[in-house]
């Protein structure tokens, strides 16, 4: 029995010896990872502080950080930009008071051609014998020249002549500036005396007029354009119609293809046109309410207007 119990205690002995070797063993292991970490921490600090002594190093070598960042290049950037920026200004600047005195320029111009005068004796000369005839009874002082401006059917800027009488001369002008300034497109604006006076030949080119003496057919009354009381508008597209002896009667005679009114067609004054509103508003009537006959370019004087002014006249 003391043998076996000896026995077991240097077995117990021996395994607890194991044990502890196990535990030392382990130890020193961990021991080892210890340093090895600190080794190597030891050895980063080293290259930290080796790669901070050569970056100051490398900036000491150099004339300047500038030299390094490349800062002066960078600034040399930023004034060309700032330059650049001040020069685009100018021009910006110069631009914009170009297009301002331009714009001024434009406005005084188109200001400037919207006036009324009496005839001027070049105008009156050109009128004699023609529109102006020989047996005219309207007092050439009861005339007025009225210089516009319109846009022709492609929307560029003309010039147009009208002789009226003295009576409508303001309306006449502030319709055509309103006509003007809404592009209202008028092909021509004429005096009839470039066409010899001939009204055929006048509406048949489209022409826009107002003053030609004459009488109405087969009678002694002056008509409402004798006295310049009456005008005419695109007259190719509008032109005046009348059923004669049953024949119909078209003046100009090339606007067949625009008697038809209830055709869409460009230039076609009706109820919804600017030309019709705005002559209507200045108190004129328009042919193309007349019931006897329709006169689609015209617009006149009240009857009442025009028997005063020749009333007037005796």
């Amino acid at each position: 029995m003391k043998k076996k119990t000896l026995v077991r205690t240097l077995t117990g002995i021996a395994v607890a010896a194991v044990a502890i070797g196990g535990i030392v063993i382990h130890a020193n292991k961990n021991n080892k990872n210890i340093a090895d970490e600190k080794d190597i921490a030891d050895k980063n600090d080293i290259t930290t502080d080796e790669m901070t002594s050569k970056t100051d190093e490398e900036v000491t070598n150099n004339e300047s950080i500038s030299d390094v960042y490349n800062i002066s290049d960078t600034e040399e950037s930023v004034s060309d930009i700032e330059k650049e920026s001040s020069d685009n200004s100018i021009e910006s600047e110069v631009n914009n008071e170009e297009n301002t005195d331009k714009l001024s320029a434009e406005k005084e111009y188109i200001e400037n051609s919207f006036y009324i005068s009496e005839i001027p004796n070049e105008i009156f000369a050109l009128m004699q014998g023609k529109s102006y005839k020989d047996n005219c009874t309207v007092p050439y002082e009861d005339l007025r020249y009225v210089h516009i401006l319109h846009k022709d059917f492609e929307g560029n800027t003309k010039e147009g002549e009208l002789v009226v009488n003295r009576l409508i001369a303001e309306d006449i002008l502030e319709i055509f500036r309103e006509l003007y300034n809404q592009s209202y497109p008028i092909e021509k604006v004429k005096l009839v005396d470039e066409y010899n006076a001939d009204d055929e030949a006048s509406m048949s080119d489209n022409n826009s007029s107002a003053f030609n003496f004459r009488f109405i057919s087969y009678t002694t009354t002056i008509s409402k354009h004798g006295l310049g009381l009456a005008i005419d508008i695109n007259t190719l597209y509008n032109p005046y119609v009348k059923t004669v002896n049953g024949a119909l009667n078209i003046e100009p005679a090339n606007a067949t293809e625009y008697v038809d009114r209830d055709k869409e067609f460009e230039h076609k004054i009706d109820h919804n046109d600017l030309c019709y509103r705005l002559f209507t508003e200045h108190g004129f009537e328009w042919g193309g309410d007349w019931s006897s006959a329709k006169d689609y370019q015209h617009f006149e004087v009240s009857d009442a207007v025009s028997e005063a002014y020749v009333n007037g006249l005796k």
